[in-house]
This record gives structure tokens, sequence and C-alpha cells, in this order.
């Protein structure tokens, strides 16, 4: 299969595209077109965290569960919705976060694409999900396709803040070599858990103070 993505991370990720669970995955989204059955993101997007921000570029991960699985909120990355639809909760609570650290105050949109041009990728631990129906493709090899991901910048790279909020992401600080990169822990920012360590994490300063130390340029948080 010739997979459409910026070409650093296709260079990165080619010997994956060639095992099984990448077939498995193809033929799965297949069939499930087949079927008439609504695929969220829309094909063109399913890659967009690593097309707007380059393998070179990743200086942060945000790493999602996954894509919202609502009409015209999932745009490949993760926790943000395009321009002109309402930020759902966990988003939301992302900006009360950052205006209480940084005083920036809160963007009219859920648009995320400037902290992914920045070095943030906002990368979803799956890619795809059935209309109406969350985590319906996390069983069928996403999660192999992503720990590789997590696995190669965690080898390649130095120096990357890894946020990892809520449980299911902390379960992934394994793949990752925390001799060489930094991880930040804190509850999801969902309106279940946001106020049991979410509020109050500093995750945006932090990440910035960490990679001055560094000498990696800082995230422009603003939007």
């Amino acid at each position: 299969m010739d997979v459409q993505m910026e070409s650093s991370w296709k260079e990165a990720l080619k010997d994956e595209f060639h095992k099984s669970y990448f077939d498995q995955i193809v033929m799965f989204l297949k069939h499930e077109k087949a079927l008439g059955k609504i695929i969220y993101p829309a094909g063109n997007l399913i890659f967009n965290a690593f097309d707007k921000t380059p393998f070179e570029q990743v200086k942060v991960v945000i790493l999602g569960q996954d894509p919202y699985h609502g009409a015209g909120q999932a745009h490949g990355l993760s926790f943000s919705v395009p321009d002109g639809v309402k930020a759902p909760p966990s988003l939301g609570n992302i900006y009360k976060e950052m205006k209480t650290d940084l005083g920036l105050e809160i963007p009219t949109s859920g648009n995320l694409s400037k902290w992914a041009e920045h070095g943030v990728l906002l990368l979803n631990a799956f890619l795809t999900v059935r209309a109406g129906e969350p985590a319906s493709h996390s069983k069928i090899g996403w999660g192999d396709f992503t720990d590789a991901v997590i696995r190669k910048i965690s080898d390649q790279k130095k120096d990357v803040v890894f946020l990892l909020w809520g449980r299911f992401a902390q379960d992934k600080q394994y793949l990752i070599d925390a001799t060489k990169h930094h991880i930040l822990q804190a509850a999801h920012p969902s309106p279940f858990s946001a106020d049991k360590g979410f509020f109050g994490c500093r995750h945006f300063s932090r990440t910035n103070e960490i990679l001055g130390k560094a000498g990696i340029a800082p995230v422009d948080w603003r939007l």
C-alpha cells in the first residue's frame, strides 16, 4: 500500500507499512466502507498529525486515545476539532488549565493545528473510529502502529516532552526512554477527572521550562 504521509515520517515508519498488522488495518477499513459504515476522520486526514508535525520537528507529544466519533469533529489531531466546531469538554478543560498556567485567553476555536505546526505531535493511539461508536477501531491494529511511532521518537530523538494525561496514556510510558526524554503525567482533562489532578498540573509552562533547559525553542501555545 502506498501510504500518503509527510515524507520524513514515511521514511521513519517505512518498515511498519509492510507488516501484517498494517495490511489488516487497510483491509478492515476497506471492508467497513464496503458495508457503508461512516468512518472518522476522512481518509485524507487519518495521518494529519504526521503531516502537520514532521518527524524532525517533534519536540512535544500529546497522546490521546480515540478520534472524536461525532460528525465534523475529528480531523486527525488529538483533542482538536476543526474551526467552527464547538470545543468538546476535555478540550475546554485543557484551555482552562492553559489560561490558569500561562494567562492566555481561552481561544474561540478548538483547532489545535497551530500547536502541531510548532512541534507538538497531537497523536491519537487509534487513528480511526466508526461514527457514533467510541473505541470501535481500537483492536484493528492501530495500537501497534502508534506504539511504533512512540518507540521511533524515543529511539531517534532526544529531549522530547511527552504529556501523558490519564491512565490510558500513562500506560504507554514503557515505550519511552526516560533517560533521554521527559515525561509529564496528569489526570485526563475529561470533566470526570480534570479536578483530580489535571487542573493545576501546569504542563504548558513546565514543558517550556524543560525545552528551554535543553536549548530547544519553547512552544508558542497561543492559538
